[in-house]
């Protein structure tokens, strides 16, 4: 099974506990516009651009936690979703910092959706192109539960006054230091093939697959790492016409650089 209370591990190769996530490299139709998004409302620092692309962080790093490419004219992403990007997740690192982000939307009229996963607290968006971007803070790695092996995770209503309270008076004024690519989240029309990629050739551990239509996997315990579900089973693949994900980074100790890509063509970089 594993060598922790829960999660399974891959039968082969394993990624190292102190693995994360790198970059998100998405492509857009108009870079000025995810710029008013990204940088304007959700809040990272620019750290460069130049013809055609953005690169975007946190304050206090020079990492890269979102890159921009534009490509004028891709189509956005429809309500119903493609298959490869179903939310990328930038994590806070306290929940005083997620209230004050909540306050902040909604001085700015904007309607997120809201979750309580146990685990974690989240608000969701959608960026001008349809993409989708949660923006979450952990709970203690000490409160999180677990049944017969598997992690406890579930979508429950956010208790709103209880976070816009941790928050206290101070206002937002962008993602704080410390802010990193928590999770990446898929939409994939096959989720035994998810697996068999991610969790038996990359080495994540599985942690919740009793989640209907979806399989959460990860490395060191985490809750997740990455997402995958089926619920837009039907729809077709995003291509180089649309609005998506053209690559996410998997950061693991002792890895050798590496591309591959996924059974639905999505770019996944390993690096050490």
């Amino acid at each position: 099974m594993n060598d922790r209370e829960y999660g399974i591990a891959p039968p082969g190769y394993r990624l190292p506990d102190a693995t994360r996530l790198g970059r998100v490299r998405l492509q857009v139709a108009d870079l000025d516009r995810s710029l008013g998004f990204y940088q304007g409302l959700v809040g990272l620092r620019l750290l460069r651009r130049e013809d055609g692309m953005a690169e975007l962080g946190a304050p206090e790093s020079d990492e890269v936690l979102v890159e921009l490419r534009e490509r004028p004219g891709v189509r956005p992403v429809p309500y119903r979703g493609l298959i490869g990007l179903y939310h990328f997740a930038i994590l806070l690192p306290d929940r005083a910092s997620l209230g004050r982000f909540l306050r902040h939307l909604g001085a700015s009229g904007v309607r997120a959706g809201m979750s309580d996963h146990l685990v974690s607290e989240a608000l969701y968006l959608t960026d001008p192109d349809g993409l989708g971007l949660e923006v979450y803070a952990d709970r203690p790695r000490s409160t999180w539960l677990h049944h017969e092996g598997q992690l406890a995770m579930t979508t429950a209503p956010l208790d709103i006054r209880d976070v816009l309270a941790a928050g206290g008076d101070q206002p937002w004024s962008g993602v704080p230091a410390g802010t990193v690519i928590g999770h990446v989240h898929l939409y994939v029309d096959d989720i035994e093939a998810g697996a068999a990629f991610y969790h038996e050739r990359i080495g994540f551990d599985k942690v919740v697959w009793s989640y209907p239509g979806a399989l959460f996997v990860s490395a060191g315990g985490y809750h997740h790492h990455l997402g995958m579900n089926s619920w837009a089973a039907g729809s077709p693949v995003a291509t180089d016409e649309d609005a998506r994900l053209l690559e996410w980074e998997i950061v693991a100790p002792g890895a050798e650089s590496s591309v591959v890509h996924d059974p639905w063509g999505t770019a996944v970089r390993i690096r050490g």
